[in-house]
């Protein structure tokens, strides 16, 4: 493979008019606008919850932060305070339950669609003339990894917007050497570990990060300190806010996934079931953006091992390690939920795919044929590779085990197949699109824009088509049936909840719930506590004690009143 991946020496770009700068900040805003708008219709008949328990324990915690009702959420999984801490303030606005997941969405519509422009950034580090970076931005900016979560109550909304601020000031702080950039890029990465264990491994790569370039005097001594400090005040910040959460909300304790992922990491049995699920978490990312994020792998690698210097090989080596460290890690502390979903998962690398999908477009858009060809055929490899090793040591378990759709929604799209785990048929629709995208970047037309801007407007054509299509797969087709979900309705009082009534009503009540906290009880154990007015409780509990009246019933549950 020649050396010259992405970053061969090229010619600038076209000469330009002096007044296209002055309009370059409103095509970045008017673009982040179109995108604002998109996610916004994409998720107009969203009032509730709907991915659980995660987005109620992000927006429970975001409620306690901003001086709400907490609750008890004990046994479940961590759900960190970096995040709920952005959202904190929509609690201010208002403590309707519906409103509130409105703003948050909103909220989330904000974050990824400034994507966008961050996008733009990462093109321009890259080299990349302003018309071809705009254009590509664009398109990447509508990729599934940045629409599936913007609407949600999820870290997922913001993580891959964070990523490109962080890489763009990583970037600035190595070749540019300003303690600025340093001090934005550990800031991000302190809050990413305040936000999720993602953030946790991405604040270890920027540590072992700045160190090396420390070390290699790639930055001052003045500009790598300010980069450590700012992210440990950031980093020791977001622990406290944290200790403060998992004290307040779960006081009897988490999910243990830490001792779950060192008890892997230490036996050769977790270990194959650590490397199995992160080889199937590649192959997601290829095949969630149509191969590009393969060529852009492959790319990064072609950097870091050829000899020579390059201005990209620690940005390579940072973005690998970062992708690698996410994808094992995650691997090795996911509990074993007998879900398809374990061993084959797009959600936890979704975060840096965008950021492949642009390294791999620059990729192809500066190679030569043979070279484009070669990294096509390399990440076609890729795929195959990664998908097999997951399939082979998931056996059975991809066809046997529960399959949740909403896991794998870019698979779903590319094979046609909506209620069951078809591997090979996403595979080779992801195979097709990675080969009509290839020959798009080969088209080398000489029009009065320049030959480079004519390439990376083809190129975008031929991504956009994939992203809009999926766009239109998940957009609403009509709004949603409003009528009785089955759960309680609940107005006001102190509320009491039988700690037999299941999680997937109890996790809605706590969100519904703003007025108060709701008490966790056992009508069975003695009386229940004075001031009560509901008790929510399950049905073998039996008949209510004196002074409590049945008012409801429903699938799981027996509302009782005194009040």
């Amino acid at each position: 493979m020649q050396t010259s991946v992405i970053d061969r020496p090229v010619a600038g770009p076209a000469p330009v008019s002096r007044s296209r700068p002055a309009r370059l900040p409103w095509l970045l805003a008017g673009g982040w606008l179109a995108h604002l708008l998109l996610r916004l219709w994409l998720y107009r008949y969203h009032a509730g919850p709907v991915a659980n328990p995660d987005e109620v324990g992000y927006l429970l915690a975001a409620r306690w932060l901003a001086g709400g009702p907490g609750g008890d959420y004990s046994g479940s999984t961590f759900y960190q305070g970096g995040y709920p801490l952005l959202l904190a303030p929509v609690y201010w606005l208002s403590t309707d339950p519906v409103t509130v997941y409105r703003l948050v969405s909103g909220f989330g519509a904000v974050a990824s669609a400034s994507a966008f422009p961050l996008a733009y950034l990462v093109l321009r580090r890259l080299a990349l003339g302003r018309r071809a970076a705009l254009a590509l931005a664009f398109v990447a900016g509508l990729a599934p990894s940045l629409l599936l979560f913007s609407g949600l109550a999820l870290v997922d909304a913001v993580l891959p917007t964070l990523v490109l601020g962080w890489l763009v000031a990583f970037h600035d702080l190595v070749n540019r050497r300003g303690v600025v950039p340093g001090v934005v890029a550990g800031a991000l990465s302190g809050l990413a570990m305040a936000m999720h264990m993602r953030g946790a491994i991405l604040f270890g790569v920027f540590v072992v990060g700045v160190l090396g370039v420390l070390v290699f005097r790639r930055v001052s001594l003045r500009a790598g300190l300010w980069a450590l400090g700012a992210a440990a005040l950031a980093g020791g910040a977001g622990m406290l806010v944290n200790a403060r959460l998992k004290a307040a909300l779960y006081p009897s304790g988490i999910k243990d996934l830490s001792g779950l992922a060192l008890e892997r990491v230490t036996g050769l049995e977790g270990q194959a079931r650590s490397l199995a699920g992160a080889a199937g978490q590649i192959w997601y990312l290829v095949t969630a953006t149509w191969g590009v994020a393969g060529i852009g792998i492959v790319a990064a690698l072609v950097v870091l091992v050829r000899r020579g210097g390059s201005p990209y090989r620690v940005m390579a080596g940072i973005l690998l390690a970062l992708t690698l460290g996410i994808a094992y890690a995650s691997s090795a502390a996911l509990p074993d939920e007998h879900r398809v979903g374990n061993y084959a998962y797009g959600r936890y690398l979704a975060c840096v795919a965008v950021a492949w999908t642009l390294v791999g477009l620059v990729a192809l858009l500066r190679s030569r044929r043979r070279t484009a060809l070669a990294l096509a055929s390399a990440s076609a490899g890729l795929l195959a590779l990664s998908g097999g090793l997951a399939a082979w040591y998931a056996g059975d378990r991809l066809t046997r085990y529960t399959y949740i759709a909403f896991d794998f929604p870019e698979a779903a799209f590319l094979s046609g197949v909506r209620d069951r785990f078809d591997l090979v048929g996403a595979s080779v629709a992801a195979l097709v699109l990675l080969a009509a995208i290839t020959a798009a970047s080969l088209v080398r037309t000489k029009t009065p824009i320049g030959r480079k801007v004519a390439g990376a407007l083809v190129l975008a054509f031929a991504l956009a088509v994939p992203n809009v299509a999926f766009a239109a797969d998940i957009a609403p087709k009509s709004a949603p049936a409003r009528g009785n979900d089955g759960l309680p309705r609940l107005t006001h009082g102190r509320v009491g909840l039988d700690t037999r009534v299941k999680w997937n009503i109890w996790v809605h009540l706590i969100h519904r719930v703003h007025w108060t906290e709701v008490e966790r009880v056992r009508p069975s154990d003695g009386p229940l506590p004075e001031g009560l007015c509901t008790v929510v409780a399950a049905p073998e509990a039996g008949a209510p004690p004196a002074g409590w009246t049945v008012s409801g019933r429903g699938q799981g549950w027996v509302t009782w009143t005194a009040c």
